[in-house]
């Protein structure tokens, strides 16, 4: 997910370009609210000014923060969900209406998401670059055996974005 520093710079070198993707124009089409988590939420220092996700966004986290949000606006407002990620997935699904829930950020999120049985689909972008160290999607699940189903594939060179349906 990022590098060592924390940086996703290499996965996205370039918003501008990943912002004209038909992976992330049929995301936004298709998302009513998303998931975030901390960290995520942090990298954008509490700016989410031009963010493409104009959708309430819920925010996993153990604090809410105390600085201001830039960026709110009719469409897009935070929420920061402190009793857990089942809270903010049932908070998500009921702000989402018939759309669906994104997670646009989070590792952490992602795995808890999963472990619980509650993710319906999991998108893998891939990009040409590995990581020595950082934080890995897929740590966390050592124990856990998680079935998918191939739904489709987006081809953007260099991304290549992988969509399977989860198993339950």
């Amino acid at each position: 997910m990022h590098d060592r520093d924390g940086s996703v710079a290499a996965l996205y070198p370039d918003l501008v370009q990943l912002a004209d993707t038909d992976v992330l124009r049929e995301s936004i089409r298709v998302t009513g609210a998303a998931l975030m988590g901390r960290h995520s939420y942090d990298m954008a220092n509490g700016d989410l000014t031009g963010y493409e996700y104009q959708t309430p966004i819920f925010v996993v986290t153990h604090h809410s923060p105390t600085t201001p949000i830039k960026g709110e606006n009719d469409h897009l407002k935070v929420h920061f969900v402190t009793d857990g990620v089942e809270s903010a997935v049932r908070q998500a699904k009921a702000a989402a209406g018939d759309k669906d829930v994104t997670i646009v950020g989070g590792a952490d999120v992602a795995q808890q998401l999963l472990k619980l049985r509650l993710a319906d689909e999991l998108h893998i972008g891939i990009m040409p670059v590995i990581f020595g160290a950082g934080l890995r999607f897929f740590e966390h699940l050592e124990a856990e055996k998680i079935e998918i189903e191939f739904i489709k594939t987006f081809l953007n060179p260099p991304r290549v974005d992988l969509i399977y349906r989860v198993i339950k």
